[in-house]
């Protein structure tokens, strides 16, 4: 008779060389692609301004973003979500949330925020945090909760800058996957 030890030790050995990582590998449960639209308030276009900053470095101007890095800079926004990468497409909800830059030797901020989807294909909310290496071409940031159709939903969110006009105007690009779906 074999040894239990030995054959536990192969089954290991085999189950864990399945994949590279030795973990399985998940689809998305459900995967959406939407634009979000900033427009930051520089002085001139209130009218417009889906964004402002709200802190800054001490003795910084609030309508102009601070040189090297924008360190310091904080905004808030309340950014209209679209379906495709057209401003003035109808929106399907609202971005809102913060960035911070928070890296003195590079371009990156911290994201926190929220999308709030109010149309006839989505109800509810998704969240959102994580680090945002701007320079970076496509970042990840974590999906970490949701209400109504995205109830308890996790998962990742593939952001990249679609278009940039300055420092006023920018649309993300972002790509949902789900790994956890709660319906």
């Amino acid at each position: 008779m074999k040894s239990p030890t030995l054959f536990i030790f192969l089954f290991f050995l085999v189950s864990s060389s399945a994949h590279p990582t030795g973990k399985k590998q998940r689809s998305p449960c459900k995967n959406l692609v939407l634009f979000f639209h900033d427009v930051l308030y520089n002085g001139k276009n209130a009218a417009n301004a889906t964004a402002a900053i709200v802190g800054a470095p001490e003795g910084a101007n609030r309508t102009i973003l601070a040189d090297h890095f924008r360190f310091g800079n904080v905004a808030v926004f309340d950014d209209p979500i679209t379906l495709d990468n057209n401003f003035h497409s109808t929106p399907v909800g609202r971005a809102q949330g913060m960035y911070i830059y928070d890296t003195k030797n590079t371009l990156t901020a911290w994201l926190g925020f929220t999308f709030v989807l109010n149309s006839t294909q989505h109800q509810g909310t998704i969240n959102f945090i994580g680090a945002d290496p701007i320079v970076v071409k496509s970042r990840d940031i974590s999906v970490v909760g949701g209400t109504g159709d995205f109830f308890m939903h996790r998962g990742i969110a593939s952001i990249m800058t679609d278009s940039y006009e300055g420092d006023v105007y920018f649309r993300l690009r972002v790509d949902i996957k789900f790994y956890e779906c709660w319906q």
